[in-house]
């Protein structure tokens, strides 16, 4: 193959370039840039080494290299200058969609060399179409977030003049923003608008030679990835990894990541919130009452909501528990402490009507949240902090801490391991009935961020949880007391949303059509296996709970953990297959590479539950039952 692409294609591209015109001032007014080269925008040693790990994964000599890949990169990077990947999210910074762009593609290339493409064909066909199938999937992950340029971003010149991505380069200084009434997800269907400005009708001409390989090409230039098969899955997959280190997360441990990646997770979620959901200076109860001088939250009801919406969006590595959360904000300086020091305040709420109730709150600064022209109008009632007295925390510390067990490691995507979980791979995995470590998942797909070598991209520090405070603790009593009353105004859930079996297989088969919950990957909670479907057990009811925190009450009248209560209600159900011996649980073997372990988890009768069309089973699992 390599022989055909020295006869068949012409020399590589040149280097392209943006003119440099004199008449450009270096030193612009705020708010401008100056369009820069391609060489130029990728000579930062970052992106450098991120262009040899890609070289070093296609296995090219530096003349193919330089017409299959990096001229499209040399386009890709002039085309996106300094814009960034996203508005408050990862790569939220200038020049973040280039180096999310670079990101992307190593990871995809690396996890491509996983699979034998096209699935299925003789040996001979894919040897023959690998070149072809490795670049394709760089492709397809290059052009993964190029739409925002069309759709989401808002971009002029100097003089006011509007650019489009479809002009080309940009050739005078310019200025960006987000469009404030943009469409989620549009911007994977726009990608088809720009490919063309990337990849020469040469490489469109020989890609098209190979049937499956354009299909799912295509696909993915529409933004249908289901349909694109394991090209979708690779970028998808690719993209986790990419939003993860970037976020400083470290997958493999719930509480492993750098403070400023959490801090920016939790003050991101808490913004959403307060300006999507969160009720504020209602008649009677709340979420939060806004004064002239701080923000009062209710602490549990907040704390829940913050992480169910943070595991609801696919960001992991957020505590389990309340007490831990609070912690977490006040190391941050996102919470201002009480005179004693602590995060949680005891305050009573009176409103002008007459309506009076105390609660235990978290206080913030308003600017944390708003800018000065957003700020909503304060509470004309009065908040009223209450001194702690003997009493008071003596009740406080009789009150049992939540349970920090249901850890949410088992749902992120795969990322570095720490040096402990590299010595201990593959633990024993404990009882299919008991709270299973979710550290205990499958780690089928290499570490990515380890097997690219680069520790500038992975580096990450351990948070290490305080003693529950009992201040801290106290909110979770306190509030539940609160709750039913908070409930009957905040809530927002109908009758048909209310946990329940149905609701959580529904919950499910949306989470998988949406991406959000990821299936046969190293840390999936679902898997298809034997022509049906496999979910990990009692991760995927973990996960379900967390992101459901009023099953807690449920949970606790029938003197049961909360991901026990749905996992019961699952079973009434009768959905799954039973064992010969009348067993509910089944296990699966994983095999990798160089290592194998054993899941636990339930069989769907039928696969039709969850998936119109079931995808290959997952080569890794077996059943052993």
């Amino acid at each position: 193959m390599l022989s055909l692409l020295r006869r068949k294609w012409p020399p590589p591209v040149p280097e392209t370039s943006v003119s440099q015109s004199p008449e450009f001032p270096n030193d612009l007014p705020a708010g401008l840039f100056q369009p820069e080269s391609a060489t130029s925008l990728l000579a930062t040693p970052r992106r450098q080494k991120l262009l040899e790990h890609i070289w070093q994964r296609t296995a090219l000599s530096h003349q193919q290299f330089a017409w299959l890949y990096r001229a499209p990169l040399e386009r890709y990077a002039e085309l996106v200058q300094q814009f960034p990947a996203s508005e408050s999210h990862h790569h939220a910074y200038p020049g973040g969609m280039l180096d999310h762009g670079l990101e992307i593609v190593a990871y995809a290339l690396k996890l491509r060399q996983s699979h034998l493409l096209p699935a299925g064909a003789s040996p001979e066909d894919q040897s023959a179409q690998s070149e072809a199938w490795t670049a394709a999937t760089a492709y397809a992950a290059l052009l993964h977030d190029i739409g925002k340029l069309a759709v989401d971003m808002h971009v002029e010149y100097e003089d006011g003049g509007i650019w489009h991505p479809w002009h080309g380069p940009l050739q005078q200084p310019y200025r960006f923003r987000y469009r404030d009434n943009r469409v989620y997800r549009l911007h994977s269907a726009a990608t088809g608008l720009l490919y063309h400005q990337l990849f020469d009708r040469n490489i469109l001409d020989w890609l098209s030679d190979y049937p499956a390989l354009w299909s799912a090409l295509l696909y993915v230039l529409a933004g249908q990835y289901e349909h694109a098969g394991v090209l979708g899955d690779l970028v998808i997959q690719a993209d986790r990894a990419s939003v993860a280190q970037e976020l400083s997360g470290d997958p493999a441990k719930a509480m492993a990541a750098p403070k400023h990646a959490l801090q920016r997770k939790l003050l991101d979620g808490l913004r959403y919130l307060l300006k999507q959901e969160l009720k504020l200076n209602q008649p009677q109860a709340s979420d939060g009452w806004l004064t002239q001088d701080a923000l009062w939250l209710v602490s549990k009801t907040v704390s829940d909501k913050l992480r169910a919406h943070l595991l609801s969006q696919g960001i992991d590595g957020i505590p389990a528990n309340n007490s831990a959360v609070f912690d977490v904000l006040q190391d941050h300086g996102i919470l201002q402490p009480n005179p004693e020091g602590k995060a949680i305040w005891k305050a009573t709420i009176t409103s002008e009507t007459g309506w009076s109730h105390s609660f235990t709150l978290l206080r913030l600064a308003p600017a944390l949240i708003w800018e000065a022209n957003e700020r909503p109008e304060p509470f004309t009632g009065s908040v009223t902090v209450e001194t702690p007295n003997a009493e008071t925390t003596s009740a406080i510390d009789a009150v049992p801490n939540i349970d920090p067990g249901a850890d949410i490691a088992a749902t992120a995507p795969p990322g570095p391991p720490s040096e402990q979980d590299s010595k201990q791979e593959f633990a024993n995995e404990t009882a299919p009935k008991s709270a299973q470590n979710s550290d205990d998942q499958p780690d089928v797909i290499e570490n990515l961020l380890s097997m690219l070598d680069m520790p500038d991209l992975s580096s990450a520090t351990t948070l290490l949880a305080k003693p529950t405070d009992s201040a801290n603790t106290a909110a979770n009593a306190n509030d539940l007391a609160a709750k039913p009353l908070a409930n009957s105004l905040s809530s927002t859930q109908t009758a048909k949303e209310q946990p329940s079996g149905e609701h959580f297989m529904s919950w499910l088969k949306q989470g998988i059509q949406s991406r959000k919950l990821i299936i046969n990957d190293a840390k999936a909670l679902v898997h298809t296996v034997a022509n049906t479907v496999f979910l990990v057990s009692p991760g995927v009811f973990q996960r379900y709970a967390q992101e459901h925190p009023q099953i807690a009450t449920k949970a606790k009248d029938n003197q049961q953990q909360d991901w026990q209560w749905i996992q019961k209600r699952f079973e009434k159900m009768q959905l799954h297959r039973k064992q010969q011996n009348g067993l509910n649980i089944w296990t699966c073997e994983v095999t990798g590479p160089r290592k194998s372990r054993r899941l636990h988890g339930y069989l769907l009768q039928s696969p039709s539950h969850l998936f119109d069309e079931i995808p290959l089973n997952n080569s890794y699992l077996d059943i052993m039952n």
